[in-house]
């Protein structure tokens, strides 16, 4: 029933790590996972990026991008590991309503931006662990051809794999998208 009335699909698991660099390897080279997109949020004091595996499901890994952020205080109270499961729904207002309808907590809800929408349940409404659910206007190909144009930053900057592993940049040495 539930599945009904949310029509989520499990989007991904994102995984918080200390050292972003160091970790992608065993994501690509060691589990087979290709790189889909990255990005920074100033605002927040995070990077992320995504990785999909050639038989389904992706990965994101999240790192500090200061000392102050969620993700650092995520580690110095549990160290690494699973941080996050991001379920994707059609309409995120319905999937509020029905949650709140059942009293399950939710936290930073954010609709108003077009692209992408989302809301956290909180971990304990979900036997430990954090729950975001999101509304995405675009398919991952699309945002992954998004962070290849040039654009106005604000207040997130997008990442190449290059830039994640310290490489110079180099469009040739990109894995295509795929």
């Amino acid at each position: 029933m539930l599945r009904a009335m949310l029509d989520a699909t499990v989007d991904h698991v994102s995984i918080a790590v200390r050292d972003l660099r160091a970790a992608i390897p065993f994501y690509t080279e060691t589990l087979g996972a290709s790189f889909l997109f990255a990005g920074e949020r100033h605002d927040q004091g995070f990077r992320w990026a995504q990785f999909r595996f050639p038989g389904g499901g992706k990965l994101e890994l999240v790192t500090p991008g200061g000392s102050d952020g969620f993700v650092a205080r995520f580690l110095d109270r549990r160290g690494e590991g699973v941080h996050h499961v991001t379920l994707k729904v059609p309409d995120l207002e319905r999937a509020i309503a029905h949650l709140g309808d059942r009293g399950v907590s939710l936290f930073n809800v954010s609709t108003e931006r077009p692209d992408w929408k989302e809301a956290f349940i909180h971990p304990k409404d979900a036997n430990g662990t954090l729950i975001q659910l999101a509304q995405a206007r675009f398919s991952d190909e699309d945002v992954a051809r998004h962070h290849l144009e040039p654009h106005d930053p604000g207040s997130h900057r997008h990442l190449t794999l290059a830039d994640l592993l310290g490489n110079p940049p180099d469009k040739a040495a990109e894995p295509p998208i795929s």
